[in-house]
């Protein structure tokens, strides 16, 4: 009885001495964010505001090491070595790429890296195919709602039997995405037409060669193309075609409408596993997460410029949104 006493005594101890040095500790966090877009900044202001709810507060006791590597892969990789090197806490990556490269650079060096926006992770080798992690990452996943997405397109074009799809051949959530949609496509009565590219200067000639074959385009959560909607969305209403989102900022820059999920939440449901992580639990044991509910986002002047009106059984949830 009294070893175990001893034992329980001094598990309280360490456990008290562990708790007064992570008080005191000011965490530096690397963050290796893919692309410059709407939904990832607004997955890094999520992972912001889930790691505050758990106490670690950006200039209390965490300092953020932010970079952006502008849609290049051979920038993501250097900023996942400079990370690596300065031995940071952990690795935030927002989006595949970024997510791969940091756990290929961290891997070795244990330190946890947590990623968000990833659509794929078995695709992306971040995870296994019985949910098991192959290291120190974890984190959460962007999956498309891809049927809600295919039933609200048939639900504003009754009429139309071809959808096109962008994506970079090089993004392994792409290739994932793309898959989801061929797969389900016909039970909706839909052809799925791609054209793949590999930067975005490809956009212009792949939509001239794809707007003339397709009824609209929708929009997978590939950073290349949205990082381009501008260019997609002009050039895709001088062809009379309209374009779906994938998520809420999609649609404030003109998409039509999106079945999507909501990016700021992804962002702090990530600050909270990387919480724990931070706490001492082992983030190869931690499964990576889903956001199962989508949203309806539409844009009420995008909608009219291509005279389709939204039933009204969709419209009772609906969320109205406008440029800022």
């Amino acid at each position: 009885m009294k070893k175990i006493f001893a034992a329980l005594l001094a598990l309280t101890l360490m456990l008290s001495m562990t708790s007064v040095f992570a008080e005191g500790k000011t965490y530096t966090i690397g963050v290796s964010q893919f692309a410059v877009h709407g939904s990832l900044d607004n997955c890094f202001e999520g992972f912001k505001l889930g790691l505050a709810e758990e106490g670690f507060v950006e200039g209390e006791n965490v300092v953020f090491d932010f970079e952006n590597s502008n849609a290049d892969t051979g920038i993501a990789a250097q900023i996942a070595d400079k990370f690596v090197n300065a031995n940071v806490d952990l690795i935030c990556a927002i989006a595949t790429p970024s997510a791969m490269s940091a756990f290929n650079a961290a891997q070795d060096r244990n330190i946890p890296v947590i990623y968000t926006a990833v659509s794929d992770p078995v695709a992306a080798q971040l995870a296994g195919t019985d949910g098991t992690n192959p290291g120190e990452v974890t984190g959460t996943s962007d999956a498309l709602p891809v049927e809600a997405q295919l039933r609200l397109i048939r639900a504003l074009q009754p009429e139309a039997t071809k959808i096109g799809i962008l994506h970079t051949t090089s993004e392994t959530n792409s290739d994932s995405s793309l898959e989801t949609y061929r797969q389900l496509a016909p039970n909706y009565g839909f052809e799925i037409i791609d054209k793949g590219i590999s930067t975005g200067a490809d956009i212009p000639l792949a939509l001239e060669a794809l707007l003339p074959l397709v009824d609209c385009t929708t929009n997978l959560t590939d950073n290349t193309v949205v990082q381009s909607l501008p260019v997609v969305l002009e050039l895709s209403a001088v062809a009379g075609k309209p374009v779906y989102g994938s998520e809420i900022e999609q649609v404030k820059l003109g998409c039509i409408a999106s079945e999507g999920i909501e990016y700021v939440e992804l962002g702090r449901q990530t600050g909270h596993i990387a919480a724990r992580v931070l706490r001492g639990e082992s983030a190869a044991t931690i499964p990576f997460e889903l956001i199962e509910n989508s949203l309806l986002y539409i844009n009420e002047e995008a909608l009219a410029q291509f005279g389709i009106t939204v039933p009204e059984e969709l419209l009772a949830r609906a969320i109205t949104v406008t440029a800022d």
